[in-house]
Formats: C-alpha cells, sequence, structure tokens
C-alpha cells in the first residue's frame, strides 16, 4: 500500500492526504486515470499510458496539470518515496474544485492530480497456475469506453458479480450480443477457425495499453491475428480465451460461465503469448 501520495504539488503522508470535498472528481467523477505497472524499476509501456492518459484529458477538456517531463519526475519521486520497484503507479486527474454544478464551471478551474505507488508480485512465471475464469454480462456502461474516466459504477458492480461467481472477470456484451470487453480488460480468442481475435478499437472499447503491445509483438513476429467484432456464440464456442491488461498481463480464461473453454486448459496459443509477452516486460 501506498504510504506517501503526490496532491497538487506536495508529497504527503496517505493517511494524511485528501482532496477538496467540492472536486468535481468526488461530485461527478468528472476525471481521468491510469494505471502503469512498474517491474524492477521499470515503468511498462509507460508511453503508452501517458499518451493515451493525455488523449483522454483532450476528451473530456481538462487540461494537462504537469508537463509530460514533469510528470514523469513526480512518478519516480512517488516510486522511490513509497520505495515501489515492482507494483504499479496511479494517476488521477480532475478538472478541479468548482461550485456544484453539472456544466463546466465558468472560469478555468486548476486540475487536481493524485498519484500514488503500491506493491504487487512480479508476473507469473507459470500459465497454468495464472489461469482464471469468467462470467459473461450485458455491457451497461456508457457510450465513450475510449476514454479512461473514473466513472467505473457498472465496471464496479461487473466485477463484483463475477466475485460473487467466484470468478476472476466478468466479460461484457451488447445489445447485439457482440463481446466489447472485460470490465478492467481486453478479450482475445482463438476462434473455432483457428485465427486469434480481438475487437476492433471504437467508442465502445479501451485501447487498451497491453493490447497494443501484444499486436505490435504479433506483427513483428508475423503471427495471424484479426481485429474484427465477434459475438458471445462464438466466445463459448472459442478454442482459447485470454485477457490483456497492465494487472492481468496476459491472463488465460479456462471456464466461462461454468463451463470449460475447449478442454479447460490454457491453450497452446495463449502459451506462446504468455512466454512472448513475458520476454518483453523483462527487457530493460
Amino acid at each position: 500500500m501506498s504510504t506517501v501520495a503526490y496532491v497538487n504539488g506536495s508529497y504527503r503522508p496517505l493517511r494524511a492526504a485528501a482532496v477538496n470535498i467540492e472536486d468535481r472528481g468526488y461530485q461527478f467523477g468528472d476525471g481521468i486515470y491510469e494505471v502503469i505497472y512498474v517491474l524492477h524499476g521499470r515503468l511498462v509501456d509507460s508511453d503508452l499510458h501517458l499518451a493515451r492518459l493525455a488523449r483522454s484529458l483532450q476528451e473530456v477538456e481538462i487540461s494537462q496539470p504537469l508537463t509530460p517531463a514533469a510528470l514523469m519526475i513526480v512518478i519516480e519521486q512517488v516510486l522511490r518515496r513509497n520505495r515501489v520497484t515492482t507494483g504499479l503507479v496511479y494517476i488521477q486527474v480532475t478538472r478541479g474544485v468548482a461550485r456544484r454544478d453539472h456544466t463546466f464551471p465558468s472560469s478555468p478551474t486548476r486540475p487536481s492530480i493524485v498519484i500514488t505507488a503500491r506493491h504487487r508480485p512480479a508476473p507469473p512465471r507459470d500459465v497454468a497456475s495464472w489461469a482464471g475464469t469468467a462470467i459473461c454480462l450485458p455491457d451497461e456502461r456508457w457510450g465513450r469506453c475510449d476514454i479512461k474516466s473514473t466513472n467505473l459504477l457498472p465496471n464496479v458492480l461487473a466485477r463484483q458479480k463475477a466475485r460473487l461467481s467466484g470468478a476472476y472477470e466478468a466479460i461484457l456484451y451488447d445489445a447485439q450480443d457482440n463481446v466489447t470487453e472485460g470490465a478492467a480488460s481486453t478479450v482475445w480468442m482463438v476462434d473455432a477457425e483457428g485465427i486469434l481475435t480481438t475487437r476492433h478499437l471504437d467508442r465502445h472499447i479501451l485501447p487498451g495499453c497491453t493490447r497494443a503491445t501484444l499486436i505490435k509483438e504479433l506483427q513483428d513476429q508475423q503471427i495471424r491475428f484479426k481485429e474484427a467484432p465477434f459475438t458471445l456464440a462464438a466466445l463459448r464456442a472459442a478454442r482459447e480465451i485470454f485477457l490483456t491488461s497492465a494487472t492481468s498481463f496476459i491472463k488465460p480464461i479456462t471456464r466461462l460461465d461454468g463451463a470449460p473453454v475447449a478442454d479447460g486448459k490454457s491453450g497452446p496459443v495463449t502459451k506462446v503469448l504468455f512466454d512472448q509477452y513475458q520476454r518483453y516486460i523483462e527487457v530493460p
């Protein structure tokens, strides 16, 4: 757990860190966040995460509170002060403090920024022991899931339903029974024809950074895959299913809604990509 937080220009003990009650992040969820995994002191895919942070801020018209260079200095300080070399950095930026009103403040506000860090275990080495299960739920989120907003109540409820079902993740599907993504992850499958598939990017899914890294690795290795919509029925018939995210890495899903995926074991494609991704994040 983080013991020191960066809050609007100051490093504070976590127990004393606070934001104003009229911060629009607290009042409306009017904010953006990012989570970056740190391995042996190296920020994994930091360029992708910080570019996504900048894009999300631009989409909701919140100005960046720090320059990219200053932000990196603060992140490094938070890691150092919390003695985190392997773990997570959490960054949250909100529109700032203003009298409660749904519309943007009439006078420009100073964005609020909070950064914390905490220890997390190193990535798993064994794909079989890292496998998990999932349930499928209707996607009840808002229409701009490409923005990494702090408005996460539907995701929270979906994740809670997964937990109560004994599952790791909730895989979401839309009104046309097309799979969108996990409550906190990107969904991949090896379809019935043996083709590795993930949904194309649009406003209904987050452009995952681990997703982008894996796609580059696939292209570099000339491994065949496609970005296309797929149905819940196709997912249920898949030979393999796995998830990607900054905290899931590459996580096999071996049971879906209580039924085994294929033979109920991590599949050969997932194993290859799991090993490949482990090598990627270990390279300094």
